[in-house]
């Protein structure tokens, strides 16, 4: 009797899963997680998303267990994985989901359609986020988005309904993580993976602490709890996209027929999430659409802008959290210790990095892809190139550091928690320790250079020279002239007083459609 099998990707749970599902209706399946030693060795994979993954993978051979089927786990290369399992026991069916991960996994894809055309294999596929394959025109985009949205979420299978099938060989471990090449360290305070958590997340966020979400994402200080924190858990799948757009919109419903204090402005904070939600679709549709920029400039005519002039020191300085900007140095030790920032300290990272140091976005963002517990590749290579002002329809967002300190942690409380050397700097040089006088660094026990390191470069100097040079390059005709387009292909139909109502483009970006593109928090 032949059988189907569930190719578990970045999709880890049985709740609204639609190629389980199917399986499960037409008999026999096959769970299958293959883990893929090439995948393992990409430059934007870290050994805290390969322990998030076992986590989650753990708390899905759970749910499947209840269901009645167990999670088989597979080591070597998909299609070597599928060959061996079909020349043992052949199937008719391969179930997933779509993915748009990063050019590895693109690449592996098509290895697996060719092998499924060759082998008499039907490879059916389903969408699991607002993104649309071979998506005709941006202009049915949002309506596709609503309509998978608020389609009915696919319920769980019933205990022990699955009827399971093994794999036909001995089980193999788990690869240890060294050897497959994943040897930095693991964030000690980093989330833990798996639904029951994510479900967790989800519920504190919706019941209490997206009171704090209008207003308190974007200090480093308040943001890491008025934030969702789901980011990780919809990078894997532990939560559907679409459970969680329903979940909220219950939520914010509910507040609606509340009259507590407070009520009015938690669902506004609701509906502001929600927004953010489709924008995580729209920009995984940007890399969906265009798969080449994860490698290079979506805009062609900034090709050359930075490539040639690499500093090694100044990548090692952002690196080490040594720039001297207290506010970056502060943002990279959290991040070594927890794998989590906030969209706000993001966006300044990657905008120092590319104004002021000079660096090019690339080996900038396969750094901070390795940092982020919530790596989605969609949405990480489109804000790289945005913020580094490569997309060609964005306006330049150039983020000072010194003021984002001076906004978002007037007291130091941030930098003096990340940074020990800060808690002896005195008030007055919080912003700019750097230019302590001698004496008074001798008094606070702190020595600029060493304890407090000096920045690279004249950080008003350096920003202005660079926003110079981007913005001469956007001004020639030929540049102006591709803008179009990038719009066309890529821009949001959304107006931004309602973001609602889809709009077409026009032959040219405005100011206005322009500002779309970014999330402005």
């Amino acid at each position: 009797m032949s059988y189907s099998v569930v190719w578990f990707k970045r999709d880890l749970r049985v709740h609204d899963h639609a190629p389980l599902i199917d399986a499960a209706q037409r008999g026999p399946l096959l769970c299958l997680y293959v883990v893929e030693p090439s995948l393992w060795s990409q430059p934007d994979c870290a050994l805290q998303h390969y322990l998030f993954l076992r986590e989650s993978l753990r708390d899905l051979y759970r749910q499947l267990r209840e269901c009645g089927a167990e999670l088989q786990i597979a080591v070597g290369e998909l299609t070597g994985v599928l060959a061996r399992l079909h020349a043992a026991s052949p199937f008719e069916r391969l179930l997933s989901h779509e993915e748009t991960g990063n050019g590895h996994t693109f690449a592996r894809d098509r290895a697996v359609a060719d092998w499924c055309v060759r082998h008499g294999v039907t490879w059916q596929e389903w969408a699991q986020h607002g993104v649309v394959r071979r998506l005709p025109t941006r202009d049915v985009w949002h309506a596709r988005w609503q309509a998978h949205m608020h389609a009915p979420c696919l319920p769980a299978p019933a205990p022990g309904s699955l009827q399971g099938r093994a794999l036909p060989w001995p089980a193999q471990p788990w690869p240890d993580p060294q050897a497959l090449g994943l040897a930095e360290h693991d964030p000690p305070r980093r989330q833990r993976g798996g639904r029951a958590l994510a479900l967790q997340v989800l519920q504190a966020f919706l019941q209490e602490r997206s009171q704090r979400y209008r207003g308190g994402i974007s200090s480093p200080l308040g943001a890491a709890t008025a934030c969702s924190r789901l980011s990780p858990y919809l990078a894997l799948g532990c939560l559907g996209m679409r459970e969680v757009v329903q979940a909220t919109e219950q939520r914010m419903r509910q507040l609606e027929a509340c009259e507590a204090p407070g009520a009015s402005w938690q669902r506004q904070g609701l509906a502001a999430f929600v927004s953010r939600l489709h924008w995580h679709c729209h920009f995984i549709q940007k890399l969906e659409s265009e798969p080449s920029m994860e490698y290079r400039n979506l805009h062609r005519g900034y090709d050359g802008l930075r490539e040639d002039e690499w500093d090694d020191a100044h990548f090692e300085a952002l690196v080490a959290g040594r720039t001297g900007w207290p506010m970056v140095d502060a943002c990279v030790a959290m991040l070594r210790e927890t794998g989590w920032l906030n969209f706000r300290m993001r966006a300044m990272l990657v905008s120092v990095a590319a104004y002021p140091l000079w660096l090019h976005w690339r080996p900038v963002g396969l750094w901070l892809a390795r940092q982020f517990l919530d790596y989605e590749p969609g949405i990480h290579w489109s804000q790289l190139q945005m913020q580094a002002g490569t997309t060609g329809i964005n306006t330049t967002r150039v983020y000072n550091p010194i003021k984002q300190a001076r906004d978002h942690d007037p007291q130091g409380h941030f930098v003096r928690r990340w940074l020990p050397a800060m808690r002896r700097v005195p008030d007055a040089w919080l912003w700019q320790p750097w230019l302590m006088p001698a004496d008074l660094q001798a008094r606070c026990g702190v020595r600029v250079g060493e304890e407090i390191p000096v920045p690279p470069v004249d950080l008003e100097n350096a920003t202005r020279i660079a926003k110079a040079r981007v913005h001469a390059l956007r001004a020639r005709p030929e540049v102006r002239a591709a803008k179009a387009g990038i719009v066309e292909k890529h821009g949001s139909r959304l107006q931004r007083d309602t973001g609602r109502r889809p709009q077409r483009s026009s032959s040219a970006a405005t100011g206005s459609e322009a500002r779309q593109q970014s999330l402005d928090f």
